[in-house]
């Protein structure tokens, strides 16, 4: 449901909707990125619009949420007023691996967690967001990962991404789940809950389907690419979506990882006064846009 995204996105968690394209091996769905005022790396999702997927399933090999962060833990608690008075689906404030989080859900049962945090990249408040500066989502915080078995994760994120074990490590709610923090000096990236009883997931409508780590240019990527490979890891070739350029590979558990440049962003093709204003196409699918825009629901 594109609209109601942009609705819930925008609206209720005050971000900017900074790029409406379409998805570059689908044209017939929507790509909507939202982040802060000018999309700075660090603070962007994406959703793409496919009405006719099937429900997410939560299970192995899923990312299980994504967490998201405000400035300081009076944000949490204004966030959980907030989210009372619109009618948002929550759990109460709750400590999780050592960290302070929120936990709740999209209207298509998308999970995530604001957690109360310093860490994260430049932030640049949006002026028409219905959040005030002081508590605006900051950017990505972190994800959660579901496996059966933690090893070969931790392994892939220690030996090739150069990650470590973070203080942290705890029990998930259900028996026999352990948490480990994985991340680098600035704090956590990924918390993988490991179960050898998880069943198995599938990504659907309300789930993730990859998660995107940072690198500052195409040269590093380019470093990234051949430190996978030099690892026997399978992964893509550098793939210019213009905004920015994208390698993809999956970790054992089947987690679906890119690789993505910061740049060029997300002005390259609009004013910064007028991100996400019109359906922005990429120039190798500009010849087409009559027929992508005829494929497409209005928002």
């Amino acid at each position: 449901n594109a609209r109601g995204n942009v609705q819930f996105y925008t609206k209720v968690l005050g971000l900017r909707l900074v790029k409406k394209t379409v998805n570059q091996d689908d044209v017939s769905a929507y790509h909507l990125f939202y982040g802060d005022a000018v999309g700075s790396p660090g603070t962007e999702l994406t959703f793409f619009d496919w009405p006719q997927a099937g429900a997410n399933v939560p299970g192995a090999g899923t990312i299980g949420c994504l967490q998201l962060i405000v400035p300081d833990e009076a944000a949490l608690y204004w966030w959980q007023q907030r989210f009372r008075e619109l009618g948002v689906q929550q759990s109460p404030v709750e400590l999780y691996a050592g960290v302070e989080r929120l936990p709740f859900w999209d209207a298509e049962g998308q999970a995530l967690a604001l957690v109360a945090a310093t860490i994260g990249s430049s932030f640049q408040a949006w002026s028409d967001s219905p959040v005030p500066a002081q508590y605006a989502l900051r950017g990505l915080h972190s994800v959660v990962i579901r496996v059966q078995s933690a090893a070969p994760s931790v392994q892939m994120l220690e030996a090739v991404l150069g990650m470590h074990k973070l203080p942290g490590a705890d029990f998930g709610a259900q028996p026999g789940t352990s948490i480990s923090v994985m991340g680098a000096a600035d704090g956590p990236a990924v918390f993988i809950e490991a179960n050898a009883e998880f069943p198995l997931g599938r990504v659907g409508a309300g789930g993730v389907h990859h998660v995107a780590f940072r690198t500052a240019d195409a040269a590093e990527q380019l470093r990234w690419r051949a430190r996978l490979v030099a690892n026997r890891v399978g992964v893509s070739q550098q793939i210019d979506r213009f905004y920015f350029q994208s390698i993809y590979f999956r970790e054992p558990n089947g987690i679906l990882y890119e690789i993505a440049t910061d740049g060029p962003g997300f002005a390259t093709d609009e004013e910064e006064a007028h991100l996400g204003e019109r359906l922005a196409l990429p120039p190798f699918l500009e010849a087409q846009r009559a027929q992508i825009e005829a494929g497409l629901r209005p928002l």
